[in-house]
């Protein structure tokens, strides 16, 4: 796997940081919270985007699809977050509540299982790899 340079680091950190306080925030109604995790999302996928892996280990490029999918997930929990502040896209009640109102919830959960099991599975997959002789 590509390692990521210092200052890239540092914004993985910051946007998964800016993650967990633009959740939490949301759960006290801060108009703020959607901003913050939007831009935390961002940042820590485009980060982990950087992260590229060029051997040709199949369960490690099946593991970086799942990762890709889980980054989908985080933007549009941060999507779904904006949606849930009010319903600007005019649907009507009914859908509203049935498809948008904290939706943003499940998506995020998602994103995390799914990126704390490939993350786990990738990184015992590279210690194989650098294992074998």
């Amino acid at each position: 796997m590509k390692q990521l340079n210092k200052t890239e680091s540092i914004i993985f950190l910051a946007g998964g940081m800016m993650m967990v306080v633009g959740s939490g925030a949301y759960l006290f109604m801060l108009g703020w919270a959607p901003y913050v995790f939007a831009v935390g999302a961002l940042a820590f996928v485009l980060m982990q985007l950087k992260q590229t892996y060029d051997g040709d280990n199949l369960t490690i490029r099946r593991l970086r699809r799942i990762m890709v999918v889980s980054d989908v997930m985080f933007l549009l929990a941060a999507l779904l977050m904006f949606a849930n502040m009010g319903n600007f896209m005019g649907l009507h009640l009914w859908d509203y509540l049935n498809y948008i109102h904290n939706n943003w919830v499940v998506a995020l959960l998602v994103a995390a299982i799914l990126q704390l099991y490939s993350t786990h599975r990738i990184s015992h997959e590279l210690d194989k790899e650098a294992k074998k002789p």
